[in-house]
This record gives structure tokens, sequence and C-alpha cells, in this order.
């Protein structure tokens, strides 16, 4: 028997293991609360849903946030939802020339292999100095060989290159995009925002192009993912799209529309939003674009130049009805302003014919910039026989009342207009049109023959021949609607401030660098899948040639400081005096292989491959399915580039 002592050490022993215990199953009990706790808050709050890192079918790897759950703060009325148009799409008119009717040499056919296997080439160097140095980043340095993240650093080459890859055919490298593209975190990025307009036609367009070519359900699925974050960018009080797209503030639906925003930024973002909407089935994305095109179909008629919107517009209005204000004075095709009206006929054609509105806002848009914008330029007695027929566009300031004032400014970015006008003249049975698009097409192509490194600098100005007094007053007029004039060597010193400094007629050059833009062979490209016009491939071929001795670098290509200086020679200083300079900019944007690369590669290709009857670019050149009568608008069946190319 114990004693009195033993007693109480087993009383104390026993009291402290209970209390251990206790305090263990307190702790316990906290944690499980604390974690339930979270659990709630996760579910509850819709606005900030995280989901863990699941793998899927193949490598797929689904962000870590979900936007397709987030709560809108400012949700659409369901009852007003605008919806795909409904019934069969109508059977477009032919787009591309009848090439079946023209035999080609032997000889024609080597040269023509030749030239793409030479673009081909250079997209595969641009590829794996990228692969090598920059794996997963937005942009390639080429000079430094590094990475450089401009776009959120999801790899915006990455994703801009898929279909170039598979429409050249280069399986391996696309398999392997494919597989890192699959494993991209939305919610993952190295900046605090990004742009709306860059980040739909980059990466949106580009996973559905590469989607729409082969059909990899990945590329799908991802689309999905960023569609429905951008979807966010609409979440503002009057359904406008905010294109400095905050991450934290649209998560919290906090973004605002811009008092400034650039009509190009507001205007293109409907071609992507449609084909998601086409092959989801979902009308939210289309709904949300059509907002933007009601607005701009509301104001075209009430702008300084009826028929445009200023270069930069108020989307801010909170008016439901009447959201965007158009008052500005400045009107142009080239920057901030151009892909606004590039997808107005492409949208009628991506839907099937069925929404007549595009069609007027193309034609009402491309009258107004036929008339005050197009221009001849007086060209210098260098032409042995009849000078080239050309034209160029330039930009206007309209006050409105009785001031508009074409300003010859010449922007490598508005080089696209060619294509525009062809496009949407064998579109809309405007012959005049056609014609049109080839002079601009041509008026770009002169342009970089005249500069002694063969390539057109970013922005310069030119003489223009005087204005007509009127306008044709019928067809058999046309060819007076920008007649040619003489050169007039006393109105070029007149104008220019340093003459012999640029090549006849440019009177300045505000920008001479050239970043390795696509929208010269852009439209060179279409005027030829339109017309058949042969010519127009050697001087397809004299612009690449010109582009790769100017830009290439030991592994890849750069952009260039200044067109005015040919490869080889000594760069002037910013006064025109020797020096030694840089010519190159270190820079290699995306766009260079996912646009100018693969723009130079079709043309010198079976025109079959990628026929624009059966796909429409969007504005980074990545082609999306065009629906047709009695076939579904998904096109899952893919491309075989093997068997076209």
């Amino acid at each position: 028997m114990p004693g009195i002592s033993d007693s109480f050490t087993t009383a104390a022993a026993f009291h402290s293991a209970m209390a251990i215990l206790t305090a263990r199953r307190f702790q316990r009990l906290a944690l499980l609360t604390v974690v339930a706790l979270v659990f709630y808050i996760l579910l509850d709050q819709a606005d900030y849903v995280a989901i863990p890192m699941v793998p899927k079918t193949g490598q797929y790897v689904q962000s870590t946030y979900d936007w397709a759950r987030r709560r809108m703060k400012y949700p659409f009325d369901e009852s007003k939802l605008i919806k795909l148009p409904e019934g069969i799409p109508r059977e477009l008119p032919r787009i591309q020339y009848d090439f079946s009717q023209d035999e080609a040499s032997e000889s024609h056919i080597k040269t023509q292999k030749e030239r793409q296997e030479a673009v081909k080439q250079a997209a595969k160097k641009s590829w794996n100095a990228y692969r090598k140095y920059a794996w997963g980043r937005d942009e390639l340095l080429p000079e430094k060989l590094t990475g450089k993240d401009t776009f959120a650093g999801w790899g915006a080459t990455l994703v801009d290159s898929l279909d170039t890859l598979w429409i050249m055919g280069l399986k391996d490298e696309y398999k392997e995009a494919v597989q890192k593209t699959a494993t991209i975190n939305w919610d993952k990025t190295t900046s605090s925002h990004c742009s709306l307009f860059e980040t739909t036609i980059r990466y949106l367009g580009g996973l559905l192009s590469a989607y729409d070519l082969n059909g990899d359900q990945v590329l799908l699925d991802k689309a999905v993912e960023l569609g429905d974050m951008l979807y966010a960018g609409f979440d503002t009080p009057n359904h406008m799209p905010a294109n400095s797209f905050n991450f934290r503030e649209a998560k919290a639906g906090s973004l605002r529309p811009s008092m400034g925003e650039s009509s190009a930024a507001a205007g293109t973002l409907s071609l992507e939003f449609t084909r998601l909407a086409q092959l989801t089935g979902d009308p939210k994305y289309f709904n949300a674009i059509s907002g933007v095109t009601r607005a701009l179909e509301k104001t075209q008629d009430d702008t300084n130049l009826p028929g445009m919107w200023p270069v930069f517009i108020d989307v801010s209005r909170n008016e439901p009805e009447n959201p965007i204000s158009a008052t500005g004075s400045s009107f142009s095709l080239g920057a901030s302003a151009d892909s606004a009206y590039e997808y107005f006929s492409k949208m009628y054609v991506l839907l099937g014919g069925l929404d007549p509105t595009y069609k007027k806002l193309h034609m009402k848009s491309m009258a107004t910039a036929r008339k005050h914008l197009l221009f001849r330029p007086m060209l210098p007695d260098l032409y042995p026989a009849t000078p080239p027929d050309v034209l160029l566009s330039g930009n206007v300031y309209a006050n409105g009342q009785d001031i508009i004032d074409l300003q010859p400014q010449v922007q490598h970015l508005g080089c696209f207009a060619g294509g525009m006008f062809a496009l949407g003249g064998k579109l809309f049975h405007e012959p005049a049109h056609v014609k049109i698009g080839e002079q601009l097409a041509r008026g770009c192509a002169w342009a970089y023959e005249a500069f002694p490194s063969g390539i057109m600098p970013e922005v310069s100005e030119i003489i223009p021949c005087p204005a007509p007094s009127s306008a044709p007053s019928s067809k058999d007029e046309e060819e007076e609607e920008f007649p040619r004039c003489k050169w007039d060597d006393a109105t070029y010193k007149e104008a220019n401030t340093a003459p012999g400094r640029y090549p006849k007629p440019f009177r300045a050059v505000q920008d001479p660098s050239y970043l390795l833009r696509p929208e010269a062979i852009e439209s060179i490209f279409i005027a030829y899948r339109i017309t058949g016009k042969k010519d127009l491939l050697d001087i397809a071929w004299r612009m690449f040639t010109a582009v790769q001795k100017a830009t290439e670098t030991n592994e890849a290509y750069t952009a260039i400081s200044d067109v005015n200086v040919a490869p080889g020679e000594e760069q002037a200083d910013a006064h025109g005096r020797g020096g030694t300079r840089s010519r190159t900019k270190n820079s290699m944007e995306s766009f260079w292989i996912a646009e100018t690369l693969k723009y130079y590669y079709l043309i010198f290709s079976e025109p079959d491959l990628i026929s624009l009857d059966d796909y429409v670019f969007n504005t980074e050149a990545h082609p999306l399915k065009i629906p047709k009568p009695g076939k579904e608008a998904e096109g899952k069946e893919g491309l075989d580039t093997e068997k076209e190319a």
C-alpha cells in the first residue's frame, strides 16, 4: 500500500498528463478550426478562388487562379445578352485568285521552293536562338543573347510562334513549344499588369490559331483560361474594355476604361473573342466585344471626320447607351488606330456574312480614308519607263468644321492598309478597292527600295502630288482619282530642310528604324493571293533579302536603328556626322516569327496553304478558321502541312 507522499505524486502526474492531453486536443481543434475557416473563406469569396496545380490530360497544367469562377462586380444584363448570329454561314465571294488557270514552269516552281526554304531557315535560326537563350521569356535580346519580359512574362514569342512552327512543318519544335505552353500559369507574372490588346492578339490569337490548325485540346484549354481572364477587362461600369489590365484591380472588379484610349486597343478584340465564343459555345465573349462594336457604330457619323474615329477616343463615359466619345482631331490608319479598321471586314468573314453591321462599318470608313487619307507621292525622274503606280496613306487633321488637312506622314504600321483595301474589295464586290489595295501594297514596296538598306523607315514624310479638285464622277474616271504629277525640284527643295539627306521624294524621316515589322510584306502577300500577279513574288524576295542582309546577327535577327544606311556602311550620328553608333537595336519582338517570317513563307508557298478563302488572319498574323456552310465552326480536323506545303 503506497504512502501519502506517493499518492500526491501520482495525482500530480495524472493532472499534468491530463493538462498535456487537453492542450494537444485544443491545438488540434484550433488547427482544424483554422483549416475549416480558410476553406470557408476560399469557397465563399468567389472573387479569389485559388485552385491547386492539378495535371489534366497530357501535359496540361491548370493555372492557380480560376478566372471563370470570379464574380463580376458589374455583371451584364442577361436579358440583353448579344449572342452569335444564328443561321447557316453565307457562301462568301471567292477571295483568292484562281491559280489553277495558270500553268507554272518547273523553273518558277523551283525558284519559289528555294525562296520558301530560305525563309524557313531564317525562322529556324530565330527560333533556335530563342529556345537556347530565352526559353519561356517574352522575347530574345539577339545581341546580348538573353531573355526579356515585355508582355507579363508568359512567353510571348513561345505562344506567338506556335502556328508558324506548324505551318512551316517544324513539328518537333512545335511539339516542344506546345508542351511548354501547356504549363503556363496566367496568375504568375513578371509585371503588375498587362495590355488587354497585346495579350489578346499575341497570346489568345496564337492559342486559337494553333488549335484551329492542329486541334490540340490543350491549346483550347489554355485559351479558355486566358479568355476568362481577359473577359474581366470588360467588368467595368460601362462594359467598355480597360486596356491597362492590372491583375489585382481586375480580380477586385476595380478596372476603369480610359478617357484617352487608342481606337486600336478598343476595337481590336473582336476576332479573338468571337472565335473563342464559336469554339466554346459560350456567348459571353461575343457579347463583350459586341458592346464595343455597337458603340463604334453609333459614333461613326458624328466625328470630326465622319466615317472614321480619331486615333484616341474616350471609352470611359458612364452612359450605357453612349459609352464612347470620339471628339479628337487626329485621324490615321497607322499607329494606335490601324487594326480597329482591319477587323471590320474580317469580322464579317468570321461571322459567315451573317452580321451586316461589319460591312457597313468597313465600307463607310474605307470611303472616308479613300477620300482624305490616301495620296500619290510626287516621284522623281528616275524611271526609264512609266513611274510605278503607287499610293500611300497619311494622317489627317480635321476640326469638324472647315479644316481637313492631309499630313503626308507614312508609317510602316500603316502598310497593312493595302491588304485591308484589297480584301474588302473582293469581299464586297468593289473592284476599285482591290486596285487601291494593290497600289498601296506596291507603294510600301517602292518605299523599301528607295532607301540604301532596301527597307523603309518606321515613320517618314513624303512630298505628295497635289490633290485633285474633285472626286471622280463615274467609274470611268477612277484612274484620275489620284492623278500622277511631274517631279518639281523647286517644290522638293522648298519642302525639304536638308535636301539630299534622304532619297527623293522623302522630305523628313522622324524615325529611321526598322523593327522587323510585317505590314509591308503582309499587304504584298494579300495582293499576290488576290491578283495572282507574279512580279509581286520578285518584289517580296527583294524585300526579304534586304531585311535579311540588314538585320541578321550571328545567332538571330535584330531590329536596326537607321534604314538610311546600307549594311556595312558607317552610320551617322544624330547630327548627320560620321560616327560609330551601332546600327542594331538588340531587339527581336515576337512578331518577327509570328508575322513577318510567316508572311514571307506563305507568299512563296503553294497558294492553297492557308488559303484566304479558308482562314482569316488576326492582326498578329494568326489564321483563324472561317466557318463554312454545312460545316461546324470548330474545324477540328486540323491542317496537314506536310501535304499542303
